[in-house]
């Protein structure tokens, strides 16, 4: 039997599901109210999308997961191994200037070769 048919298995993912929308929320220090008035939903949508009570639809899961400036695929737990620092990253250049993105980029770059020079001492 395909294991997402299996009832027990669904229900764990809805659970998961629930549990990272809300620890994505906070992670971001937003309000229920702040992310339903994103997504023009009522309030008691969000809480009932976070403790489970309501399925998410992929279109709210897709605006979800922009609000929050991660994919559907990780909500849903296909990225759990993604690195954490990697996602900090992202989130703190997501709204920078293109410029100020360039700069950052630079600035890796820089780093990378620094590195590179120094493990080749």
């Amino acid at each position: 039997m395909n294991q997402h048919n299996n009832p027990e298995d669904q229900d764990a993912i809805e659970r998961d599901l629930a549990l990272r929308l809300r620890e994505e929320r906070d992670y971001l220090g937003m309000s229920q109210d702040q992310v339903a008035a994103a997504l023009d939903l009522p309030r008691a949508a969000v809480s009932a999308f976070e403790t489970g009570r309501r399925k998410v639809s992929s279109a709210e899961l897709a605006k979800l997961a922009r609000l929050y400036g991660t994919t559907p695929d990780r909500l849903l737990g296909a990225d759990a191994t993604l690195d954490e620092k990697a996602t900090r990253l992202f989130r703190a250049t997501k709204n920078l200037s293109d410029n100020d993105k360039d700069q950052v980029l630079r600035f890796v770059e820089f780093l990378n070769g620094v590195g590179a020079t120094q493990k080749g001492s």
